[in-house]
């Protein structure tokens, strides 16, 4: 959460100003500038930058609307107007920055990213995927520059969702077992696990831990059923393929509040798209009436852990 700092000292929660109050707000007259530059350091939340020759405001959420920009400007290209503002949506942002070009797309993303915006990263970076087909640039080009990943010359470059992509995954190749393999048995132990299917209120989910996985993931880990059911009780879902997604959030509450579970581990691969998964457990988590441990764990397409973190 970014927060305010007033000129008594008191701090105060961003999205509530957001909401209740008027906004001063930086607005740039792009007829005017001339793209010297001179207004950048003046602002020091970095919220402007040069784009394409014109000053830009990438991000309105850092804006603090104090105007140190505009004694900078020699064409006076650059006001303050003051308005009621709304709470602020990335979506919105994100169409604004879309209709300026790549360039623009991708500071703005690098200025979410820098100042730890986690969850507007993710939606800017869902925002892409679903409009890749009507965007006029490569959106996988803008999310591997925002994440600072080359491009590899084998990949070819084509719009659409990265996570989408046919790429190949390299495993090295096991050594060779002469001795009967031992079959694993499933660990699952109970019936149904897609979201849309399960009732929060079934006993076999009565003070359990959860698991909740991307549709994908059993087939990428592979040590799934031992490693990561074992023990939990597992609910799946795929946050960019499932329609109906509204419901999810009120099933994971209801898990939570009703079910009364212990704990819940959200397990996704590293696509962008399966974040929204985890987007949708914070949502619950904040509506929901308990406090739970919950572990979002990332693997690649390799069936390996990117990352593991508490939230």
């Amino acid at each position: 959460m970014i927060q305010f700092i007033c000129k008594s000292n008191t701090i105060f929660d961003t999205k509530k100003y957001l909401l209740n109050m008027l906004r001063e707000i930086v607005k740039i007259d792009e007829d005017l500038c001339d793209g010297c530059g001179n207004c950048v350091p003046g602002c020091h939340e970095g919220a402007l930058q040069i784009i394409d020759g014109k000053a830009r405001l990438i991000s309105e959420l850092m804006c603090d609307g104090l105007g140190a920009c505009i004694g900078h400007c020699p064409q006076d290209a650059i006001s303050i107007e003051k308005r009621e503002a709304e709470a602020y949506d990335e979506t919105r942002v994100m169409e604004v920055m879309v209709s300026k070009g790549a360039n623009t797309v991708i500071a703005h993303m690098k200025h979410l990213k820098e100042h730890n915006e986690n969850e507007l990263l993710e939606e800017a970076a869902r925002y892409l995927e679903d409009n890749a087909t009507v965007v006029e640039f490569d959106i996988r080009k803008v999310l591997l520059e925002v994440n600072n990943t080359v491009i590899p010359d084998r990949m070819p470059i084509s719009a659409g969702c990265p996570g989408s992509m046919a790429q190949s995954a390299v495993h090295t190749p096991a050594a060779t077992v002469f001795e009967p393999r031992i079959s694993q048995r499933s660990e699952l132990t109970h019936w149904p696990v897609q979201m849309h299917l399960i009732n929060p209120s079934a006993s076999h989910y009565k003070n359990a831990d959860v698991l909740l996985a991307a549709d994908c993931v059993a087939y990428t880990v592979p040590n799934f059923h031992g490693v990561y059911l074992r023990g939990n009780k597992l609910a799946i879902a795929c946050p960019k393929l499932d329609h109906g997604t509204d419901i999810y959030i009120d099933k994971i509450r209801s898990l939570i509040d009703d079910a009364n579970i212990r704990s819940l581990h959200v397990l996704v691969m590293e696509v962008p798209c399966c974040s929204g998964l985890s987007r949708m457990v914070q949502i619950a988590r904040s509506q929901a009436l308990k406090e739970i441990p919950v572990k979002v764990t990332v693997v690649t397409i390799q069936g390996e852990v990117l990352k593991s973190v508490n939230i």
